[in-house]
């Protein structure tokens, strides 16, 4: 029926348009019901119009706090505000609670203030609500309402008291002076509300699947939260509720969760002790083993908060979060997955790594890649013994080789190079892998990288160890295992490069295999993949010209730096990095400079396995090569191969400047002819456009692989201009200073000392050092010497930082930084931005 007329009836106005015959007759019909509306509208009181609530409710949807109009509308609500009809006033406050600006909230903070008083209950909560929009927008206007917020804490109506307690609440988060007010003159009150709530007879108004009033519970607790938060008086008033709210609730419906949750959330942000947590923890495991999957996701969050607070009371669940890594659920296996990485520790690394390893053989392919780079994580991370490693990192090849990634293999084959006395066990664990699992690529080089280094001790035999049962293989399976991996991954370059080294190694140690080695080496002349093919006719003509020198250059790898590697490694990738002391492995990614190793070695992987300079912390290749590949010069952010007279490898190989034809090769090694002299496409590919370095032989000659020997001459020596020292940082309890030095031939990079110094009278402990940098920079941190900072200047912790910075000339440096550190167990946290870097860096 239309609202404004006591005439025509709705369904009779329809009637009667149904019944014209004329579009000028309907025209006539809705003219006519028009006017009526406009009668009633006129005759109407103008306090109960209708034409108010639609304003106002125009206006909350249509326009916000930006706009200038509402400047016009401020004396209007100003004068609802203080309307004597208690339905006008909420429409008001209604209206000022959505569109509130801080001009407004200023202009009618005082109406709102009184209006928390008013006689009216929906009247008192809507003001509170009000309210909390006002001391968001001017925060200084908070000390205004603390009184008045801290009656409505009295009230009976529960919607007025819920409103009171987040009004309360907000209060706490703005104004340091409310929190403190609040502490001290309402926690019993608090407390008391709980209980009362918790112990109420039912209630049918505020029932909820049996619980009376969940929101007014959830409420108050988030409010008790915040209260004994950092403060031991107040966190002591409410344990007994706490506790009695976690023991009564039911948790076989959605509501008695939500409150459960919030109790949890309570306990472990209080100052609260171990037996109060304890509960909560177990609350949590209860939530695992619900049916529901939100219920499951939020309980393994907040576990992964609580294990900061309490590890051992989270460690008893680990069973229960160990299922929920095989949930059907993508998102609780993925958070699952993160808890079980948090709750590694030396003492349960071997169950937890083989139950993850386990579950890998049977998880979906979508999962895998997480899961394996979590298991190769742990693996690294807290390895008890290099051969337990070396299985583990097998098993994980073997079962999803094709999603680790190539820093994993990279760090698997130095600590192999490491472990002598595993070589034999290592190289036939390998064989056994590879005839079962062919198909992992990341398995097949590794493998390989054995096979060519440790292929006499294969077949020999040598090595043995106690656990392992003989194998019988022959010259010809070990070369099998090669030319298979050959022809089964023809489209990945990196494995038929490093299978085509393999091969020439083998040459010289399996001479009854030379031929064969030799007809699958010629095979690949022909290749269009022209690093292919230039490796075929380069080992082909070693082969068969150059067997004097051949053995001196297949010579076994050095032993690889793990330090060196490790250091690295945990400066790019902290994430999969232990930063704690204690008996971790120490694992690669990038190696020491050995003084001189056999060039076929040397280029025993290409620069597509090895992540950048500028990302990784460290160039695989170039450690192998044991030279400083240092960039001369950028042109929009294209390298170019510079000429060079003292490159090594140049001279090595007595060539000249790389053509622009071959940068897409990536390890090019002898030149058939020598007339015809090719580069090396592993520098053009590598990170650096010019590599520069003095001979690795210590200065004596260069043997030319193929025209004999040639002298190099000395590389001078130039560090750059030296910088100033500068104090980046100085706080009342902690200074920075930095030290500046350039690596020679590259001005865009700069090598920073940081040495950190402790002004307190108190030790840091779990010492954390992190940076920042703009796009135009790239930052690499090696590890810093330590994580424990003496006190009083007693001694200092130095970490070297490296800027590369691709604007040089045009920016300077800039850099943000954050200092984190542990002092009588209490966590601190310190942030700045570093400016006063040197001119010209």
């Amino acid at each position: 029926m239309n609202p404004f007329s006591s005439g025509t009836r709705l369904r009779d106005m329809i009637r009667a348009i149904r019944a014209c015959k004329t579009a000028a007759e309907e025209r006539a019909v809705v003219r006519k019901e028009s006017a009526a509306i406009r009668a009633a509208v006129n005759e109407n009181d103008q306090d109960y119009r209708h034409q108010k609530r639609i304003g106002y409710l125009g206006l909350m949807l249509l326009l916000d706090e930006r706009q200038e109009v509402l400047m016009l509308v401020t004396n209007s609500l100003k004068q609802d505000l203080n309307h004597s009809n208690q339905y006008i006033v909420g429409l008001a406050l209604c209206a000022l609670g959505n569109i509130c600006s801080a001009e407004m909230a200023r202009d009618l903070a005082p109406e709102v203030e009184r209006l928390l008083q008013f006689r009216d209950p929906n009247v008192r909560k809507k003001a509170a609500l009000c309210s909390i929009r006002i001391i968001k927008k001017v925060p200084d206007l908070a000390e205004n309402f603390i009184n008045p917020a801290a009656a409505l804490l009295k009230e009976k109506h529960h919607g007025v008291l819920i409103t009171g307690v987040q009004l309360c609440t907000d209060l706490c988060k703005v104004s340091a002076e409310a929190l403190e007010y609040f502490r001290k003159k309402c926690t019993d009150n608090l407390v008391k509300l709980l209980k009362d709530v918790v112990n109420s007879p039912y209630a049918p108004e505020y029932d909820v699947s049996g619980i009376t009033d969940p929101f007014l519970h959830i409420r108050l607790l988030k409010l008790l939260r915040v209260l004994g938060q950092g403060d031991a008086d107040a966190s002591d008033c409410m344990n007994d509720i706490l506790a009695q709210v976690a023991t009564k609730t039911e948790s076989n419906k959605i509501a008695g969760n939500a409150i459960l949750y919030e109790c949890v959330e309570t306990i472990m942000s209080i100052e609260d002790t171990s037996g109060l947590r304890v509960l909560a923890i177990n609350i949590l495991g209860r939530f695992l083993s619900n049916r529901d999957n939100n219920i499951r996701y939020v309980a393994l969050n907040m576990l992964m908060k609580a294990i900061t607070v309490d590890s051992q009371a989270v460690q008893r669940h680990r069973a229960t979060i160990l299922e929920c890594v095989k949930d059907s659920d993508a998102s609780i296996r993925k958070r699952a997955l993160e808890l079980v990485y948090l709750l590694v520790n030396e003492s349960n690394v071997k169950p937890l790594t083989k139950e993850l390893i386990d579950y890998l053989e049977v998880s979906d392919q979508e999962f895998r890649g997480d899961l394996t780079a979590k298991i190769c994580s742990i693996v690294e991370k807290f390895s008890p013994e290099k051969i337990w490693y070396i299985d583990q990192m097998l098993k994980v090849l073997s079962e999803a080789g094709n999603f680790v990634k190539d820093e994993v293999w990279h760090a698997l084959i130095v600590v192999i190079s490491n472990a002598s006395n595993l070589h034999g066990y290592t190289v036939r664990s390998l064989y056994r892998a590879v005839q079962t699992s062919g198909e992992q690529e990341s398995l097949v080089r590794v493998a390989v990288w054995c096979i060519g280094e440790y292929g006499e001790m294969l077949v020999n035999n040598a090595g043995m160890l106690d656990i392992e049962d003989p194998i019988t293989v022959t010259e010809s399976d070990a070369v099998d295992v090669i030319e298979i991996a050959v022809k089964y991954h023809t489209s990945d370059l990196t494995t038929r490069a490093m299978c085509l080294i393999a091969l020439l190694k083998l040459s010289c140690h399996f001479p009854t295999c030379s031929q064969r080695i030799k007809d699958i080496i010629v095979q690949h002349k022909g290749s269009l993949v022209l690093e292919l093919q230039q490796r075929s006719i380069e080992f082909n003509s070693i082969i068969e010209k150059h067997q004097n020198i051949r053995s001196a250059l297949v010579e076994r790898m050095p032993v690889l730096d793990e330090a060196t590697y490790s250091g690295r490694r945990a400066g790019s990738l902290p994430a999969t990095v232990s930063t704690s002391p204690g008996p971790a492995l120490n694992l690669p990614n990038g190696v020491a400079k050995p003084a001189a190793a056999p060039l076929v070695d040397l280029l025993d992987l290409s620069s597509d396995d090895v992540p950048a300079p500028s990302s990784s912390g460290g160039d695989f290749l170039q450690d192998l090569l044991g030279v400083d590949l240092s960039p001369a010069s950028s042109l929009s952010g294209t390298s170019q191969a510079q000429k060079s007279g003292t490159d090594v490898l140049l001279d090595l190989l007595s060539i000249g400047t790389p053509p622009a034809q071959n940068s897409s090769s990536t390890t090019d090694i002898l030149s058939p002819s020598q007339d015809n002299k090719t580069s090396i496409g592993t520098l053009e590919r590598l990170s650096s456009p010019s590599a520069q370095a003095s001979s690795p032989i210590g200065g004596s000659p260069v043997m030319d692989l193929l025209d004999g020997f040639a002298p190099t001459p000395p590389m001078p020596e130039d560090n750059g201009p030296a910088y100033p020292s500068v104090v980046a940082f100085d706080s009342s309890s902690l200074r920075i200073t930095f030290n500046f030095s350039k690596p020679p031939g590259n001005p865009q990079t700069t090598l920073i000392q940081a040495t950190f110094a402790n002004k307190s009278p108190n030790v840091y402990t779990d010492f954390i050092f992190q940076a920042a940098v703009p796009k135009f920079l790239q930052l690499h941190l090696d590890p810093a010497s330590s994580n424990t900072l003496p006190a009083s200047d007693n001694g200092s912790i130095t970490q070297t930082l490296r800027v590369t910075n691709s604007q040089h000339g045009k920016k300077s440096l800039v850099m943000r930084i954050r200092i984190g550190y542990k002092m009588n167990n209490k966590d601190i946290l310190e942030e700045g931005q570093i400016n006063n870097f040197p001119h010209g860096l």
